[in-house]
């Protein structure tokens, strides 16, 4: 079979994801083996892959294919998340382009067109990731509004209740006026916005004094029952007892006294509007003020506004500040820079609202998901997490979990026309439990709440609900899978989603649900900006897979990922990824191209110390000692490093060094055979190689592994077993970085000097230290094309010399050496060495260096000192040489 020239990704790509489904690699079930699990943060119902979700993926697939070959049962458990806000307002997008508004729909009818809307896009990004290679265990897909993980929701939402844990109330929230719900925390982003800041007068009732306060909001002036200043600011000790006129409204409020004032910020005068904003209210409950809603819940002035009303909150912030300007009461407007929040979903800015909505009590139930990370009983990778995760749970809030919406978990509370409150499953039940408390109910007043549950209420019981184990808590999958391994995540949602599974984990399994967090960094541009499609700085992934094929991608996006650290995406990374595909391949038609000789060689013919055989043990001990360390690196999770370990084995130790090593001689235009022995060590070696490879470029693996050698269909490299580590011979090693050194001075010097690779030339070594070690010296002659390499006890001269810390190296002047040219350079290394060799003189003569300096350290620059001063002499011998 002729091997391609080049390697075609696209070719064999689908071919071997194919084959990996067909005979079910991916698939997990419980057996005797142990578990490594992983599961996938479920990437929104209306998503589409995008850089984060690339990284993310692949690091996954990374460990659970490494774990896979070690022998783990390896399970990946795929998924989607039904994303409330975001596929409601994709719905209602969809609706409005057809005419129709989602308030002429019933509830029921507009879930009938969210339910065919995630039917036909829903499964676009698991598709996706099929492309890049993930082994996801495809039969084990969820979805976090399927029937029995919604059950699960509401079971736990019942059991929250009944718990006393959970509550109903009015709180501040953040209201998205564009999506009509409220938001959590961690969805709002907060942007750096040009505002203004408005100096207003608002005047002392019964006087023509004024206080001035300044706010960049003046639409909620009409909402103000209060000022407030610092008992402790003496500009404001005569008001006490007076009140202030609110402008426009003209409505008298209380100038109140409380030390939340910071008397050096602004004015030292605070407006106070508890309808408006998280600190006003908590204001106005201390002080018992009236709260006015001046905001409606779609963004417009309410009537209780009294002025504007239906207009849009930031029309009427022009309007009112006009206004207030023609009545004389703006004092000064500034232009300053503050940060304002948006909605992560439909970018509208956060109105601070009060709203009924339920909530669930955080401060006991979330005590074990601090203790056990601090505990390390689960770790943060990398381990700078931790204080960020400390400072957020020692100062979590009650979690809203209610959102104004349709499409999601609607909330299992039940009410009758009197105001009582039932939580439970079916209408039935509440019809019966209401008669309790309202003999007098009928079927036909039981009303279910309209709201419907936070995502994250459902995603948070996701390592435990993908398993079934609400279902069925004794059952195999979650007996076995449970608690899961491995979970990779970006640390914007460690709050929100990774400490609320941990905390379900612990509430209601009595365990944690992953062993290991590994945190990813951001991708951002070159210019370090988070990538995202409306900077339209984001490359599509499917066309990056198009270009560079999935495994130069998946190399690409790790090269340089550590974890916790943003990635600085350069799309020359994945030209480097599928340049390191295209130098394995090119090593496999090497290997392939050699012709084994007939006839196992003898020792004579073999020869104790021939290039091949000191290459074969060479690169077994080199293979070995990167093997363990690719390993460690594995377990520390420091992925990028484990790739960049693997990249330079194949490229420098096995491709620029090993193969050139082995690689026959042409004689007349042919390869001669190469031995038997040295042959088959090569396709060991190419072997594990592969292995190693396979966890990060999956693709050109399996190719290479099935075209290196007949194996049965089901012989896959996904399933072969990862190479085990015997111990290397470290003394080799360390020995041939000496032979790498001599070969690549003379490969230097045939370079600077002009000297053809195919011109045969002699080289001398002279040892100044130490006995000959002339293990690599038949590597030394083949790689650097000499006629000879000969042991000598005196400099020769005539000859171009090069320096090492055990001996020098002459190579006789062919015609074509510039003399002066090398007395120039020589020169120029002998005053760098003086330099050197001064700036260690004065280091060791200074008497506090000495005193203080350990004893290694003092040991050390005593030996540069002896080493310069050696190197200087022997610089100075080779210029008298030249002379």
């Amino acid at each position: 079979m002729e091997i391609p020239k080049n390697y075609d990704p696209k070719i064999t790509e689908d071919k071997w994801y194919a084959h990996w489904l067909k005979h079910k690699f991916f698939k997990s079930v419980p057996d005797s083996r142990e578990p490594y699990t992983i599961v996938i943060p479920p990437p929104n119902v209306t998503g589409v892959l995008h850089m984060g979700h690339m990284l993310n993926n692949t690091i996954q697939d990374v460990l659970i294919r490494m774990k896979r070959m070690q022998g783990y049962n390896a399970c990946w458990v795929p998924g989607t998340d039904h994303a409330s806000i975001a596929t409601e307002a994709k719905v209602v997008a969809l609706l409005k382009e057809k005419g129709i508004k989602k308030s002429d729909l019933s509830r029921e009818e507009f879930l009938k067109h969210a339910w065919e809307w995630k039917e036909k896009y829903g499964g676009i990004i698991l598709k996706q990731l099929e492309k890049l290679g993930a082994s996801c265990d495809w039969d084990r897909t969820r979805f976090t509004m399927e029937d029995d993980l919604s059950e699960a929701v509401i079971d736990v939402f019942i059991d929250l209740y009944n718990k006393k844990q959970i509550y109903r109330g009015v709180r501040m929230v953040n209201w998205d006026p564009q999506g009509l719900t409220a938001v959590s925390d961690e969805e709002v982003i907060h942007k750096e916005v040009n505002s203004k800041l408005y100096y207003v007068k608002y005047k002392i009732e019964g006087s023509e004094e004024f206080v001035t306060i300044a706010t960049t909001r003046p639409e909620t002036i009409l909402g103000d029952t209060a000022i407030c200043v610092h008992p402790n600011d003496e500009r404001y000790k005569h008001l006490k007892g007076k009140k202030a006129i609110v402008p426009i409204v003209n409505r008298a409020v209380p100038i109140i006294f409380d030390d939340y004032i910071d008397m050096e910020f602004g004015t030292g005068a605070l407006k106070v509007t508890p309808a408006h904003d998280i600190n006003d209210y908590n204001l106005g409950v201390k002080h018992k003020l009236e709260v006015i809603d001046t905001i409606a819940a779609d963004g417009k002035m309410s009537p209780a506004a009294q002025f504007y009303i239906g207009e849009d909150r930031f029309a009427v912030r022009k309007k009112i500040a006009k206004d207030l300007e023609e009545l004389g009461q703006v004092v000064k407007v500034e232009d300053i820079k503050n940060k304002v929040g948006y909605s992560e979903r439909t970018d509208a800015v956060i109105e601070p609202r009060l709203s009924m909505q339920w909530f669930l009590k955080m401060d006991t139930v979330s005590k074990p998901a601090l203790e056990n990370v601090l505990n390390g009983n689960i770790k943060l990778i990398p381990e700078k997490f931790i204080n960020t995760y400390k400072h957020w749970m020692e100062n979590v809030h009650d979690w809203c979990i209610s959102r104004q919406l349709w499409w999601g978990q609607q909330i299992p509370a039940w009410y009758d026309t009197k105001g009582n409150t039932v939580v439970c499953k079916t209408r039935e039940e509440a019809f019966l439990k209401l008669k309790e408390v309202n003999p007098e109910v009928k079927s036909e007043d039981v009303k279910q709440d309209e709201d419907v549950l936070d995502t994250w209420f459902s995603s948070w019981l996701w390592p435990i609900s993908v398993f079934d184990g609400f279902k069925n808590p004794d059952g195999k999958d979650i007996q076995y899978y449970y608690p899961t391994n491995d979970l990779v995540t970006a640390p914007e949602i460690l709050f929100f989603w990774v400490a609320r599974m941990i905390i379900a984990g612990y509430e209601y399994r009595g365990d944690k649900p992953f062993t290991n967090v590994y945190l990813t960094g951001i991708v951002r541009d070159k210019l370090g900006r988070k990538m995202s499609k409306s900077l339209g700085n984001s490359p599509d992934p499917i066309d990056l897979i198009e270009k560079y094929g999935a495994d130069g991608v998946r190399v690409g996006m790790l090269l340089c990922s550590p974890a916790g650290n943003d990635l600085p995406f350069d799309e020359s990374m994945c030209e480097q990824g599928r340049n390191f595909s295209n130098k394995i391949w090119n090593a496999f038609r090497l290997i392939k191209g050699w012709q084994p000789h007939p006839q196992p060689l003898s020792k004579e013919e073999y020869g104790e110390n021939s290039p091949s055989k000191t290459a074969v043990e060479w690169f077994d001990a080199r293979l070995n000692e990167q093997l363990e360390l690719i390993n460690d690196l594995y377990s520390k999770y420091r992925m990028s490093e484990a790739l960049m370990t693997t990249y330079k084995l194949v490229w420098d130790d096995f491709c620029s060094w090993y193969l050139e090593m082995v690689k026959p001689e042409f004689v007349d235009g042919k390869s001669l055979p190469i031995d038997q022995d040295t042959y088959h060590s090569t396709l060991v070696f190419f072997e594990k190689i592969l292995k190693v490879v396979h966890p990060f470029m999956p693709f050109i693996t399996e190719e290479i592994w099935h075209l290196l050698r007949e194996r049965d269909e089901k012989d896959c490299i996904i399933v072969s077993e990862w190479p085990k580590v015997e111990k290397p011979d470290s003394t080799i090693v360390k020995d041939f970085e000496v032979a790498m050194e001599i070969i690549t001075n003379v490969r230097n010097i045939r370079k600077q000097k002009n000297i053809s690779p195919k011109e045969k030339i002699q080289l001398f070594e002279k040892m100044n230290q130490g006995s000959p070690f002339k293990t690599f010296d038949s590597i030394i002659v083949k790689l650097c094309n000499l006629s000879g390499l000969e042991y000598v006890d005196q400099k020769v001269d005539g000859a171009i010399p090069f320096v090492m810390k055990h001996a020098e190296f002459f190579i006789p002047f062919s015609q074509n050496i510039d003399v002066a040219a090398e007395k120039e350079r020589l020169a120029k290394e002998l005053e760098y060495n003086k330099g050197f060799l001064k700036s260690v003189e004065i280091k060791l003569s200074n008497e506090k260096f000495i005193a203080n300096a350990k004893p290694e350290l003092i040991a050390n620059e005593k030996k540069k000192q002896a080493d310069a001063e050696a190197k200087i002499k022997a610089i100075e011998e080779q210029l008298a040489g030249l002379n």
